[in-house]
């Protein structure tokens, strides 16, 4: 009996509580309890009415579970159908309020609150709505619940049991789906409306009109802007082309004097023959000064100023003496050439001046060409009073006038008060600020007064005669001028270079001095230099020059030119220039006759 072997058993066995079994171990249980009790004779039930028996027991922990999946199942449904409804309800709330603020938003463009109405109205859809959600989850937890009860009955086996739980809870999955599946999309539908049709409302609302006013008027700025620099552009080029015809002009008069100066030379040479005498001598210079007075009445006048013109003298000479201005006859006749050519019933364009009071203040609406010449010289007669001239060879206080009778002599109080007095960058700036304040596309010619005094000589009857004169004359006309575009750009230069060359070239090209030969046409003050120096035609430093040289500066000293100007005039152990690119501007200056920066003088013969 000790060599049989026996299996070791665990002297702590695990204990397995009874819930935890499982029911084909309890079955098989429950059949040898059956088993010994009828060996012993006595009969025991193993169904499950008897609680006691191991079969019982194993049915009710079956039953049990069951009855626990389907309350669990419910539960989790029911909280899935709250929560779904809840937020359905939440999202339904507020589809309501926004389509209430829309349509709030669509009757009300200026209110900035929601109405009353349409909140208490959306709170009572809303609340109805969560009413129909709870009725329906209420009837689907009661059949839920009834689904749990009828498959807690059935209670053949653990497995069929296992099998209806499971088969519940796809069923209740599938409930709770559809169920989700349901309400969704109505709020994204709902959603996606009201989002589109807000902005649309919202951009309805706009009062567009301020913004469309202020971008009119900026719009109107800019383009009164373009229209007065598109309007000096054009002046410049008219100013250009009948700079060149008046050059031709001074060239052919230039060449008729120099005629009669030979005529003299002539003339005097044979005196000195002993062909003549001293009164031949005297008819001689009295025929030359007739001449010239008569070629600067007649040619000269002629070539700048149009018969028709010249017809008015007459005229012109009656209302200039009336009106207090008898000296100002050739000034009065050079602003009637740049307004009419003396062409047109009103020659003075006098229609809109204050003392027109027998037609319209309308432009061109005078049709007595004698009465817009009263008018004109009238107005005319107010500038000159108004910018203090007191004579025709005034020129500064001459220029205001002129500008004034173009712009109004409202220009002249203006210009004084804010800078003293005219200068052609202030005309300018008149000019466009009147065009913006009015939104019109320009306002008047800012290059007035250079277009009048092509047609003036000064009063002086022997200007023409000297070449000199007149390019200082065409100089003093510019001062003021900032930045040089006009000169550099004539030269043919696309953007701004060191402009004092071309200033001076352009003034000899206005004078006839480029074409007769008398200067050369340079940008760079070398050129000038090397120009001059080999024509023999050079002045050093310490001479004394006359008007209308052109003088050359060396700033670096060393030996190479760098700045030019033109000389106005000598005095006083000074010389007095008119010089472009000056601090960038058009400016009259001085130096002693010995500043060791002036190189020298380029001696112009005219």
């Amino acid at each position: 009996m000790k060599d049989i072997k026996t299996r070791e058993h665990d002297r702590k066995p695990k204990i397995m509580e009874k819930a935890s079994r499982m029911p084909k171990e309890l079955a098989k249980e429950a059949g040898l309890a059956a088993k010994e009790k009828s060996l012993q004779g006595s009969r025991v039930s193993d169904t499950a009415d008897q609680p006691d028996s191991p079969a019982g027991y194993a049915g009710d922990k079956v039953e049990t579970v069951l009855k626990r999946g389907a309350r669990e199942t419910g539960r989790t449904a029911a909280k899935v159908s709250y929560t779904t409804g809840k937020q359905t309800a939440r999202k339904t709330y507020q589809n309501l309020q926004k389509r209430a603020g829309a349509e709030r938003d669509r009757k009300e463009p200026h209110s900035g609150q929601p109405s009353e109405g349409a909140v208490e109205k959306g709170r009572a859809l809303a609340k109805e709505r969560a009413g129909k959600d709870a009725v329906k989850k209420k009837a689907q937890k009661q059949a839920l619940e009834q689904q749990a009860e009828k498959t807690a009955a059935v209670q053949n086996s653990g497995r069929t049991g296992r099998d209806q739980m499971i088969r519940t809870r796809e069923n209740v999955r599938r409930t709770v789906r559809e169920q989700a599946s349901r309400q969704p999309p109505k709020a994204k539908s709902a959603e996606r409306l009201s989002v589109k049709k807000a902005p649309r409302i919202i951009k309805s609302q706009k009062a567009p009109g301020n913004t469309v006013q202020k971008i009119s008027s900026a719009q109107k700025k800019a383009q009164a802007a373009k229209a007065a620099k598109r309007t000096a552009i054009h002046n410049m080029q008219q100013s250009t082309r009948r700079a060149e015809q008046t050059a031709s002009a001074v060239v052919r008069f230039k060449r008729a004097v120099e005629a009669a100066v030979k005529a003299v030379r002539n003339g005097l040479v044979a005196l000195a023959a002993g062909a003549g005498s001293m009164f031949i001598v005297l008819i001689l210079i009295v025929g030359v000064i007739g001449g010239v007075f008569a070629y600067s009445s007649s040619q000269n006048s002629s070539a700048s100023l149009s018969e028709q013109v010249l017809a008015y003298t007459a005229t012109i000479q009656k209302y200039a003496s009336q009106y207090g201005i008898p000296e100002y006859v050739p000034v009065i006749q050079a602003i009637m050439m740049q307004e009419s050519g003396g062409n047109g019933t009103d020659p003075m364009q006098s229609s809109e001046c204050p003392y027109n009071t027998r037609y319209p203040n309308s432009p061109g609406v005078i049709t007595d060409p004698e009465y817009s010449i009263e008018v004109g010289v009238q107005y005319y007669a107010d500038c000159v009073r108004e910018a203090g001239c007191t004579s025709p060879q005034d020129m500064d206080k001459l220029k205001l006038s002129l500008q004034g009778y173009n712009y109004g002599n409202g220009y002249i109080s203006w210009a004084v008060s804010n800078y003293g007095g005219y200068s052609e960058a202030n005309a300018l700036l008149f000019s466009q600020q009147q065009a913006a304040s009015h939104g019109w596309a320009r306002y008047g010619d800012p290059e007035y007064v250079p277009h009048v005094l092509r047609y003036y000589s000064g009063g002086n009857p022997f200007a023409a005669l000297f070449g000199n004169e007149q390019i200082v004359s065409v100089a003093l006309t510019q001062l003021g001028n900032v930045g040089g575009d006009k000169f550099w750009s004539w030269y043919g230069f696309d953007s701004h270079v060191s402009w004092c060359a071309c200033f001076v070239s352009w003034c000899a090209d206005q004078s006839g001095l480029i074409e007769s030969g008398a200067v050369p046409r340079f940008s760079l003050c070398t050129d000038g230099v090397d120009w001059f120096q080999g024509k023999g035609k050079w002045q050093a430093r310490g001479s004394t020059p006359t008007a209308g040289m052109i003088i050359f500066f060396d700033w670096d000293g060393d030996g190479k030119s760098n700045h030019v100007g033109i000389v106005e005039k000598s005095e006083g152990g000074r010389v007095y220039t008119v010089e472009g690119n000056s601090g960038n501007a058009v400016k009259q200056n001085n130096y002693d006759l010995n500043y060791s920066c002036i190189m020298g003088y380029g001696v112009v013969s005219y």
